[in-house]
């Protein structure tokens, strides 16, 4: 069974979505033709790479008259990073908050 992690990581391991991601951070909103305009890629390609960050519900769309434009999604990568890295996280700034300590304390 495929997971919404899976197809985040998924969508994550290839550098032209993340520059895509990137892209739409700068500028949210984004329709097709201005994501290939900022790309040396292809119509589908571009359209190849949205469709598999749409299934991971990093990239959301809104139309807007007859243009479909596209939005950044940073909950699915909050979610990653609350459950993979932030976990990392919390132990070196413990560690860090100690280490500090320890050096105020030597200093008195």
């Amino acid at each position: 069974m495929v997971t919404n992690d899976d197809k985040v990581f998924k969508a994550l391991a290839d550098a032209s979505r993340r520059n895509l991601l990137d892209t739409l951070r700068e500028t949210s909103g984004m329709t097709l033709n201005e994501l290939c305009e900022a790309f040396d890629m292809s119509r589908q390609a571009v359209t190849k790479h949205l469709v598999i960050l749409e299934d991971a519900n990093l990239v959301i769309t809104k139309r807007q008259g007859r243009e479909k434009l596209h939005y950044l999604n940073p909950v699915p990568i909050g979610e990653i990073y609350a459950r993979w890295i932030g976990k990392f996280e919390e132990d070196r700034i413990r560690a860090l908050n100690i280490l500090k300590q320890a050096l105020e304390g030597d200093k008195s």
